[in-house]
């Protein structure tokens, strides 16, 4: 029934002004505002794959990674968020090194969040 359709997906946020700041200037996205839906965002990922951040006055963080950022080196993606002032998450038992990365257990990965609490991640693709 949908196999041929282009999917997205989409996740809220409580401040559109301050995620916007986030995923242009901090992360480096191409992001546009809509007029719909009290300003609406659309993140514009390689691929031609968007993704809309929509505002919600009763935001609850999602308490699962809500977007995967494949990279092919998590050590200097690492170094790059912290650089620009992103604190990665820790998760008592996820095994993380002490620069927030967890390895061996699959591709190694780390995970950081938005302004709203939304959980993101680097992973490298490798």
């Amino acid at each position: 029934m949908f196999s041929d359709t282009l999917a997205f997906s989409g996740f809220s946020v409580d401040d559109t002004d301050r995620a916007m700041r986030f995923y242009a200037d901090t992360l480096g996205l191409r992001v546009s505002r809509g007029d719909e839906m009290g300003g609406m965002l659309t993140l514009h990922l390689a691929g031609n794959r968007d993704v809309l951040v929509y505002p919600k006055d009763d935001h609850v963080p999602a308490t699962y990674t809500v977007l995967n950022f494949p990279v092919e080196d998590i050590d200097r993606a690492v170094d790059e968020l912290t650089a620009r002032g992103v604190r990665l998450a820790r998760y008592e038992g996820m095994g993380q090194d002490d620069r927030g990365v967890m390895r061996g257990n699959g591709p190694a990965i780390a995970w950081f969040t938005d302004p709203a609490g939304n959980v993101l991640s680097v992973i490298e693709n490798n």
